[in-house]
C-alpha cells in the first residue's frame, strides 16, 4: 500500500501558494491508520520505549495508537493553560511570533526513554520545543518520527540534528 495515495494535497491552504499536506484522510482510512503506526512502531523495534510524547493536536492522534502499539505510555503536549496540575514550559519561536507547549510536571521520570511523535515536519520548531520539556523532565528522547516530512520546502530536520529522527513520507 502505497501511503502517500491516502494523503489529501490542497491548494492555496492556509494561504496562497502553499499545497497542504493532509494527513486526515490517511487517519480516517483503517488501513492506512493502521500501516502508519505500524511502521513507525517498526522503526522503534531495536529501542525501550517508556513514554510517547504527542504535540497537540494530531500528535495526540498518532502518540496515543504509537504508545499502545509500543506497550508505552502516553504523554501530551500541550498549548498553555489546558492542563490542569502544574506544567514544565518551553517557549519557542514562530516566523509570525511565539508559541508555548507544556506538560505536567510529573508527566516523565529522570532517565525515562521518550519518543516523540507527529503528524508533519516542517520547519522543526513544534518538535525541537518539544524535545526541550522533555530534556526539561530529565527523559532522554530515543527517537523523533512523524507521518509527513516537507524536506523539499523545509529543513526541519536540520533543526533537529543529532537525533534519531524518521518520518513515513516525504515530499
Amino acid at each position: 500500500m502505497d501511503l502517500k495515495d491516502k494523503i489529501r494535497s490542497i491548494p492555496d491552504f492556509p494561504i496562497k501558494g502553499v499545497l497542504f499536506r493532509d494527513v486526515t484522510t490517511l487517519l480516517k482510512d483503517p488501513e492506512g491508520y493502521h500501516a502508519l503506526i505500524k511502521t513507525i512502531a517498526n522503526s522503534l523495534s531495536d529501542r525501550k520505549v517508556d513514554l510517547v510524547v504527542g504535540p497537540e493536536a494530531r500528535g495526540f492522534v498518532i502518540g496515543a495508537a504509537l504508545a499502545y502499539a509500543l506497550n508505552a505510555g502516553f504523554v501530551l503536549a500541550r498549548k498553555p493553560g489546558k492542563l490542569p496540575c502544574e506544567t514544565l514550559k518551553f517557549e519557542y519561536g514562530l516566523e509570525y511570533g511565539t508559541d508555548v507547549l507544556e506538560i505536567h510536571k510529573d508527566a516523565i521520570q529522570p532517565g525515562q526513554k521518550v519518543v516523540i511523535v507527529d503528524d508533519l515536519l516542517a520547519t522543526g520548531g513544534t518538535s525541537l520545543a518539544t524535545i526541550k520539556l522533555v530534556e526539561q523532565a530529565g527523559g532522554e528522547v530515543v527517537g523523533v518520527r512523524f507521518a509527513i516530512e516537507l524536506s523539499s520546502e523545509f529543513d526541519g530536520r536540520e533543526m533537529l540534528k543529532g537525533y534519531d529522527v524518521q518520518s513515513v513520507l516525504q515530499y
